[in-house]
Order: C-alpha cells, then structure tokens, then sequence
C-alpha cells in the first residue's frame, strides 16, 4: 500500500466511495494513528453490470489501516450508507455507531450474513459524543426522507470538519425531528475548518418542498379513489409510509403490507415509534378478499420496477396472493431513479393494461426529494461557514456546481477541492491541499461472490448478450497432426442453425483449414491452435455478418 504524503500535523480527509457519483458513500477523516469513518454504503450497478447486484468500494486502503479505525458513524439508514457495512465487517470488525432505525437496519443485515454476534454496535443520537484520544465526534440533526438522520462534527487537532450526511431543509417534517439549526450556527460559529456536503441536488435551483406537502396530495388522492389502492414506494421512506398509512387510517382503511423489505420496514418503524398503526389496522392476504374494496390499502415494493418486487409480480400476474382487479388504482409515490425509467414504465403499462388506474410523476405531487436543492445547499455553506469546502455524494457536474454556490457564499474558489474516490486532501488550520491518491476502485457483489467477478467477465456478459455465442468443437491428435472428429459449430443467440446452414458449413471449413494450419507449426499446442480458431473464425463471421460473437473453442486432445 502506498504511503501518502500526510504530514503528522495534518488531518486528511477522503473518500473511499461517493465522489463522482451516487451511491457507495464511504468516507474518512484522519489526524495521526486515528481514522474517523462516515458510513459504508452500496451502489446499485448501471444497466451494462450484466447480472451484478450491488457495487461496494475497494476496502484495501482500509484494512491496511484497520488499526487507525476508531469507529464507523452511520448518518442515516439508506442503502447507500449502510449497505456496504457487512462487506466491511468481513473484513474488519470496526465498532459501529448509528441512530436507532439505521442500528435496527444494520442488525438485519448483519444477522443475514451471520455477522450480528461479533458486531460492536452502539445506539446514538445528536446529543452522543464520541471521544477518542485525539479526535472526538458529536453530532447534529437533520432531516431527510427516513428519520433519525444525523450530520457528523469531527474536532481534530487541525480544526473542525463537519459531514452533512444526506439532508433537506425540511421545517415541517412528519416525523417530528426538524433540523437543528441552533447547533449548526454554533458550529458554524466556533469555526468549520472544512465542510463535507451533500450535493444530490445541486443542479436544482430549488427549497425542496417539504413531506407535509406531499401529505396533503396524498389525502387528496384518497378523497378522489372508491376502490383499492395500492401505494408503491420506497421501503426506506419511513416519513411517506407514515403519510400514507395515516391518511388510509383516517378513511377507514385497512393495510396489508407486501415486500420483505417493506414489512421489515413496518416493522422497525412501530417498534421504534415512527409508524403509529395499530394492529387491528394491518390484515394479511387473507383478508383481503373479505372486505371491501374501498377499505382497503395494499402498500408495497417495486416503484422502481424492479423485476422481482411485489408491484412488479403483481403487474405481471405472477404474485401468488394478490391480482389487478378493476377499479384498482396504483400509487407510484417517487421518482424513477436514473437507469430505472424504462423498468417502471413497463410496469405502469402492465398495471394500465390489467385494469388499474395509475398515478405517477411530478404533475401529482406525489413525491418529494430527501435532499436540499441549490437554496439548502446555500442555507448549510451560510451556517457552517466553512474555510475550506469538499462537496461529496454527487456526479462530478454536480460538484462542481456545489463549488460554484460555496463561492457564492463566501468560500474562494481555490478553497473547494472536487475530488476523486482515493484522493487524499491534507489540512492545517491553515492550509489545504492535495496530499496523494490510493486506489479505490470499484468492488462487484454477484451472489455471494464479492469482488470475483472483473472487467473481463462482465465483458464476455455483455458480449453474450449483445452478440451471442459460436461453440466449436473437434477431436485432434496434436502428434500426428491430424483432425480426428469435427469441427462442428454451434450456435446460441447468434444465427438460427437451421436456417444458417451455409454460413455456418463454411466456417466449418474454415476452422478444418486453421486447425490444420496452426497444428503445422512448430510450437504448436492447445493454446495456439484455440486462438487461431477465434481469430480466423470472428473475421469469417464479422465479414459475412457484421457482428462479433464470442467464440468458444472445446478442443478434445487424443
């Protein structure tokens, strides 16, 4: 691991994961033999990761240092902050701080790995204080879309520097925990040396409107629907879930909840206080056939679409419970995540073609974001007041366009830093600068595979998919050079057999002719004879075809 270029009265700061994109938020803060981490979370994989579940940071630079870590702080209970938290622990028992719904979403994580029982974990709030023997960490509250969402001071002995978590401005939240602006103006006040913000939103010149608001276009919908609704939304927005199982309690309706995370949800949500539903309120699928229609509302997973949650098997006709009937309608309360449209359009039609009335999109205001636009953006740099300015958790367009409001209030240009995953930003209470990179790269979950899956197998998948697949198969004796069996040729998604035979008893003849060829040589082996196949055969089929197969040599050596 390579040594960075820190000296002893510096504090470095970096991310490990959440500069230059969305999602993966891993961060450290670290003065000496003390490394602070904020969160550790998980990146869902853009459309071209063919078959991968998730994406997590390359931890190496972490377990080189796994002594320095003094604790991991959670912000708040998002996949994007706390999904990566079991890959972590398999490879470093950190102890773990988080609020009372992240601790709740962590334990069923770790218990589904089998981690819980050697996890440290401690409960905190905004009034906690962690203190270690150079650094301490207190806490701040903000809000978002999931309660108990924490922004995170960190005191070293160069100066302040405050990580904002995800956060929004929100002055009247349904979950009764407003913003503490009284403790960040005090910090504000006692000086920031380097602020660490959220910028999700920064290209949005907006005050995000407030969960009460979507409240009262929720009831609205309720007033206007006779039949039974089905509320799609996230599992992780508690405050909407609270929205909607309010107002469907308030006109008499029943709830049935479907999705394991969903139900997980509920559950975590009425132990800890922040779902008041009372259990005769909630029915199982049973029960649902027994009343009525306009009694009832059916709250579930798949707003994003995705294959395999409950609105999209409900959609298809494949979930085993329940089924469109007419007079549905079908709430989709968020917004496609970038990468999802196509996903939840499909659903939308499917829904629409079954019979039910479906409500999305912004011209039902029936979703806000859980983060501040360019106002908050503007309000959080106003409080904290920082020297030196790190915009995180956001595309680089999006960093960049944080700096340019930073310097709007007051932080000179060349006191923001847009970093990379891996870059190391070096401070003194009065200096900044650029002290270093280590590699953090991008780690594939496939299954219950982590990081065994590279750059060559997802492009042999993406070839696969994209162009298909030409098997060759032949029997030779290397010694007497001679072909004893074949070739044959076998095509799977890239030409039907039966009406390629032509194409297809050409290149037959192409690969007897190559085969006898590579075997003439003097240093011919396995190796050699197999590339000379892939070679001569992909040119044969991308001039006859114009496509490239991934071609698949099983030489039998007698």
């Amino acid at each position: 691991m390579k040594k960075l270029n820190v000296k002893n009265n510096e504090t470095a700061i970096f991310g490990v994961g959440g500069l230059g994109e969305i999602g993966k938020n891993t961060y450290g803060i670290q003065f000496q033999d003390e490394i602070i981490l904020i969160d550790a979370g998980i990146k869902f994989p853009e459309d071209e990761l063919l078959g991968i579940d998730y994406v997590i940071p390359d931890y190496h630079y972490l377990i080189a240092n796994q002594q320095k870590i003094k604790a991991l702080v959670i912000t708040h209970g998002h996949e994007d902050h706390i999904g990566g938290v079991p890959y972590l622990l398999k490879d470093l028992n950190v102890p773990i701080y988080a609020g009372p719904l992240a601790l709740a979403l962590i334990k069923n994580k770790l218990d589904e790995h089998g981690l819980l029982k050697t996890a440290e974990l401690h409960e905190i709030s905004d009034d906690t204080v962690l203190k270690f023997r150079k650094t301490s960490v207190e806490f701040f509250r903000t809000t978002h879309s999931i309660p108990d969402t924490l922004g995170v001071a960190v005191h070293t002995p160069s100066g302040v520097i405050v990580q904002t978590g995800d956060y929004k401005f929100d002055l009247t939240p349904v979950t009764n925990q407003p913003p503490d602006l009284q403790k960040m103006a005090r910090l504000g006040a006692e000086g920031v040396l380097c602020l660490m913000s959220d910028s999700t939103n920064a290209e949005k010149p907006i005050w995000t409107k407030s969960e009460k608001w979507v409240g009262k276009s929720i009831r609205r919908i309720f007033d206007q629907v006779d039949g039974r609704i089905i509320f799609a939304t996230f599992a992780s927005n508690i405050s909407r879930m609270e929205t909607a199982c309010e107002t469907a309690l308030a006109h008499g309706r029943k709830i049935a909840v479907f999705g394991r995370s969903m139900e997980a949800a509920i559950v975590n949500g009425r132990e800890l206080g922040y779902l008041n539903i009372p259990d005769d309120a909630l029915i199982d699928a049973h029960e649902l056939h027994s009343i009525p229609a306009n009694k009832v509302m059916i709250l579930c997973t798949g707003s994003q679409g995705e294959p395999m949650a409950a609105l999209s098997r409900i959609a298809n006709g494949t979930h085993r419970q329940i089924s469109i009937q007419p007079g549905d309608t079908v709430i989709f309360s968020s917004n496609p995540i970038p990468g999802n449209t196509i996903s939840v359009n499909h659903v939308i039609n499917e829904l629409e073609e079954a019979g039910a009335n479906v409500i999305h999109g912004k011209v039902n205001n029936i979703h806000t974001s859980g983060h501040g636009g360019q106002e908050e953006q503007k309000l959080m740099l106003r409080l904290m007041k920082p020297k030196y300015f790190m915009p995180i958790h956001g595309e680089y367009r999006m960093l960049k366009i944080h700096t340019e409001l930073a310097e709007q209030c007051g932080v000179p240009l060349d006191h923001s830093f847009i970093m990379e995953n891996g870059d190391v930003l070096a401070l003194t209470k009065d200096s900044a600068r650029i002290a270093g990179h280590f590699t953090a790269g991008d780690v594939y979950i496939d299954g219950s595979g982590i990081g065994d899956i590279g750059n060559v197998v997802l492009r042999d998948r993406q070839l696969l998919s994209e162009e298909g697949l030409v098997v060759v198969v032949a029997t030779i004796n290397l010694n007497d050079k001679i072909i004893q069996a074949g070739p044959d040729l076998l095509s799977r998604g890239f030409v039907y057999m039966r009406e390629s035979g032509e194409l297809l008893n050409e290149g037959r003849r192409l690969v007897f002719s190559t085969i006898r060829r590579a075997m003439r040589s003097k240093k011919a082996n396995e190796a050699s004879i197999r590339n000379a196949i892939i070679d001569d055969l992909q040119n044969f089929l991308y001039e006859k075809t114009e496509r490239h197969p991934m071609i698949l040599p099983m030489l039998i050596m007698d």
